[in-house]
Formats: structure tokens, C-alpha cells, sequence
């Protein structure tokens, strides 16, 4: 059963550009440009596109806050928009960058005033907070005012805010943005059990790969408004040949001289060699252990691709320039 489903979707905005010293001409420009997609109930979708695709334009569609220009949209069976305050109560939103807590509260205050708000049960409501509290191990600073709070921890507690009315569809807009690395490998080990259960919907917006990698088994990568991909990350650095890159520095200069399926050098200087290397055919830790073998590594570094990396080199083929070029009209 899909959860969410888009066919056509599009919107379009009306910016005012200089046309001479003094006039000003009007141009509607698409922001989403015919989308095409569905979720089914359960799934964790990765929904990336680098600055300006329309990831969140889709987002604010999905979530009722903008009105589609066109084509048709459902989420948990009902329109976004005109069906708003029903659709409220069955989703919940997270911003990277944005809280729903209340600053001066102490967290254990912003649960009780959102059971509240989505006219939770009390036994329904402690019950939910019992087992989120243990998963996000949230006990430590329950009592803490949100101001006081770390980011990591904030983001924490807008993941229990965000799910304590058992919403069916969880939206993530760069959920690990400005996250030290442990509570990113928190909120991802989370993340990561709310996908094998299996009862909530998961639509996660990043730029970050490494989030992507851990959790999601599907993606749709956006750009100009258009679905340019759908399927595996597997599947998209097969076909596009996105790589990272492993910098590796030997105690002392070394002759490296061995073949690697996916792996190449980029450049060799000395005692440090920089490497290439198609994820899909050979992983970075089957190359560090080959290349344990040509001398002591003092130090090592691997470089994920940017989602932007991947992006300009799926656009490099002529598939993709397809894909965005634009319909006739008429």
C-alpha cells in the first residue's frame, strides 16, 4: 500500500526580474517539474537533490504547507492541503535547523504540552515517551530547559516530540546537519531501528551520504524539479561511477604496482598515494588491507562523494540530459 503518492506533481512560482532601467517583467519559473512517486507504507526513502533541485518544495507539498500548481498528491490517503488538520495528526515533520520545543521549558514540559496539542492519551502518551526515552536514552536530560540542551540532543528530543502521536509518516529535513559525530551515529542507530520495525514511513531529505548509505534502501535523486533517479544507491553509483577517494600516507616512499577491480591512482607523490574507488566493486578497507601489503601506513583518510559529486556526474551522461530536457508545449 503506498503511503504517499505523487503523480504530475508540480509547482510553480512568479519572480519579478529586471527587464530595463526602470521596468520589471514577471516569469513563472517551475520549482517541481512533473514529479513522479510513491511510498509504500513502512518504507525509509531517501529523497536527495543538491541546493535549489525542489527537495523542499516537494517537502512543503507532502506536508500541506504549499498548494501544487499541479498534477495529483496523496498522503495517508488525503489531499495535503484540504485536508490539512487531518493530515497534521498522522505526520510528523523534523527541521534540522528549526526545534518544535519550547526554549525555556525543560524537555520533560515540551512532551507534555505536545500530547496536548495532538490530544494524546495520558496512558497512550507515557507509554510512547517510555519507549522513546530508552531508544533516544533521553533520561539523562529530561529536566534540562531546551536552551541548555546540546544540538544533539535537541534533535533528540524533536524526534520524540515529532513521534510521540504515532504519526504513520515521519518527514526528516537534514536531521544530522551541524551533528558531533556521536550523536549523529545516535540519531542514525534510531533511525535505523524505525526502519526494521517497519511501522512508521520514513521520507529523509540530506546531503549527507553517510546517512544515506546506513539507512536508506531506496532513493530518488531530484534536480531542476525533475526525478532524475530512482533506485538503490548500489545502483546509482554503478551507473553514473561515483567513487571515493583514500589518501594514504606510508612511513616511507613506496612503489605501488598492483591491479584492483574499481581501483585506480590519482596521483603519487613519495610516501602518499591517493586513490580512487568504485564502492560497489571493491570496498575502501579490501584496498587498505592490499595495500598493507606494499608497507606500514602511518595515515589514511577516505573522502565520501558529495551528493553534489554524484549528481553532476549523473548529469555527465546522456540519459539524465534526457530526463531534464524540457517537454514541447502546445
Amino acid at each position: 500500500m503506498n503511503v504517499i503518492e505523487a503523480r504530475g506533481l508540480r509547482k510553480e512560482f512568479t519572480v519579478t526580474k529586471p527587464a530595463g532601467r526602470l521596468r520589471r517583467s514577471r516569469e513563472t519559473v517551475p520549482a517541481v517539474d512533473g514529479v513522479d512517486v510513491a511510498v509504500e507504507e513502512g518504507e525509509l526513502l531517501g529523497y536527495l537533490g543538491p541546493n535549489g533541485a525542489g527537495k523542499s518544495t516537494t517537502m512543503k507539498m507532502f506536508t500541506g504547507v504549499l498548494t501544487p500548481t499541479a498534477g495529483y498528491l496523496q498522503v495517508c490517503g488525503l489531499e495535503p492541503v484540504p485536508q490539512r488538520t487531518r493530515l497534521a495528526r498522522r505526520i510528523g515533520v523534523v527541521f534540522g535547523q528549526r526545534t518544535q520545543l519550547w526554549w525555556d521549558l525543560p524537555l520533560r514540559e515540551s512532551f507534555e504540552l505536545a500530547r496536548h496539542i495532538w490530544r494524546v492519551p495520558a496512558a497512550e502518551h507515557a507509554a510512547r515517551l517510555r519507549l522513546l526515552r530508552d531508544r533516544l536514552d533521553l533520561d539523562g536530560f529530561l529536566d534540562t530547559p531546551v536552551r541548555q540542551l546540546s544540538l544533539g540532543q535537541r534533535m533528540r528530543g524533536d524526534l520524540t516530540v515529532a513521534l510521540l502521536h504515532a504519526p504513520r509518516v515521519l518527514f526528516l529535513d537534514e536531521p544530522t546537519i551541524g551533528l558531533d559525530v556521536v550523536s549523529k551515529q545516535a540519531v542514525r542507530a534510531f533511525l535505523t531501528e524505525l526502519r526494521d520495525a517497519g511501522d512508521t514511513t520514513v521520507v529523509l531529505t540530506t546531503h549527507d551520504l553517510a546517512d544515506i548509505e546506513r539507512l536508506c534502501r531506496r532513493l530518488v535523486v531530484i534536480d531542476h524539479g525533475r526525478v532524475v533517479h530512482d533506485g538503490t544507491l548500489a545502483d546509482l553509483h554503478a551507473r553514473y561511477g561515483s567513487r571515493r577517494r583514500v589518501e594514504v600516507d606510508f612511513e616511507v616512499p613506496v612503489a605501488v604496482s598492483f591491479d584492483m577491480a574499481g581501483v585506480s591512482v590519482e596521483s603519487h607523490a613519495g610516501d602518499r598515494v591517493v586513490f580512487s574507488i568504485d564502492g560497489t566493486v571493491t570496498t575502501a578497507g579490501a584496498l587498505v588491507a592490499r595495500l598493507s601489503e606494499s608497507g606500514p601506513i602511518r595515515d589514511l583518510r577516505v573522502t565520501e562523494p558529495t551528493i553534489e559529486d554524484v549528481v553532476a556526474q549523473l548529469y555527465a551522461s546522456p540519459s539524465a540530459e534526457a530526463a531534464r530536457a524540457p517537454e514541447p508545449r502546445g
